[in-house]
């Protein structure tokens, strides 16, 4: 038994769509971390999870950017907070554990771990060094020609911008993680800190990935490992004796180079 994780499956290209078609665990008993951009549409995110939790026995979903668009061709054309209540509610019936639930405890070969799946979008403060605003930082990301498609498909009604959904994001989370008793295991579509986008090829795409205020949340919250994915370069770096563990498989573009092929399933935790 042990605790897996992949994101950014992005199951509307039909290569990773026949990749995840044919995910399975080693054990019946492992579970499967999920953390975001599974799609863009509803009956694609919806046919990916369930195909998942048929197959591990715990499955825990995240939500990434991707999930929270509003492409017109979807049937589903719910906006903001309203459609990511309704992906709750669609994991709900597929008993996929969202952010909005309890907490599950994996048993871990070192005692029991709370997974937390987090839901925490960006504000704009991973900016380039040197202290620019928010507008002077968007308007260099859209010389540069390196804009988030988010900015015309990401909604963020009824809250007045992305950053005050995040913060209010944040805060709930901050509140409920305060009230655990073991240590986490925290899965978020976004690194938690800065430094796995200092690699990005383009340095102005870090606005769209993360905020400053969960720098700390490894130490605070005392996890045993940070899940996430959304950039696409899949390795592991060590903060404060923490892995922060990129999980992505990405766009077959991608993983296409790769003289291995599509990432796997990473392994997080071993159980008792």
């Amino acid at each position: 038994m042990a605790l897996l994780a992949l994101s950014d499956l992005h199951v509307g290209y039909a290569e990773n769509r026949r990749i995840v078609d044919e995910l399975r665990p080693d054990d019946p008993a492992d579970w499967l971390l999920v953390a975001g951009d599974v799609a863009e549409r509803f009956a694609d995110i919806e046919w990916a999870l369930g195909r998942l939790r048929e197959r591990f026995a715990v499955v825990v979903w995240a939500p990434g950017n991707h999930e929270l668009w509003t492409p017109r061709d979807d049937p589903v054309q719910l906006r903001g907070e309203e459609r990511y209540r309704a992906l709750v509610d669609r994991c709900r019936r597929l008993d996929v554990i969202t952010p909005e639930d309890p907490y599950p405890v994996f048993p871990s070969a070192d005692g029991p771990v709370t997974v937390a799946p987090l839901f925490l979008l960006y504000d704009y403060s991973f900016r380039l060094v040197g202290g620019s605003t928010k507008d002077e930082a968007l308007a260099k990301a859209y010389a540069a020609g390196v804009v988030c498609t988010d900015e015309v498909l990401l909604h963020h009604d009824p809250w007045p911008s992305r950053e005050a959904w995040c913060h209010e994001r944040v805060g709930w989370t901050e509140a409920r993680l305060s009230a655990v008793d073991h240590p986490t295991v925290l899965v978020n579509h976004f690194p938690l800190v800065r430094e796995p986008t200092e690699v990005l090829r383009h340095p102005e795409f870090a606005l769209w990935c993360g905020t400053e205020l969960t720098a700390d949340w490894h130490v605070r919250f005392r996890a045993a490992a940070v899940v996430y994915g959304h950039l696409h370069i899949p390795r592991t770096i060590w903060r404060d004796a923490v892995p922060f563990i990129e999980v992505s498989l990405g766009y077959p573009r991608e993983w296409g180079r790769r003289p291995d092929g599509p990432p796997g399933l990473r392994h997080i935790l071993a159980a008792t």
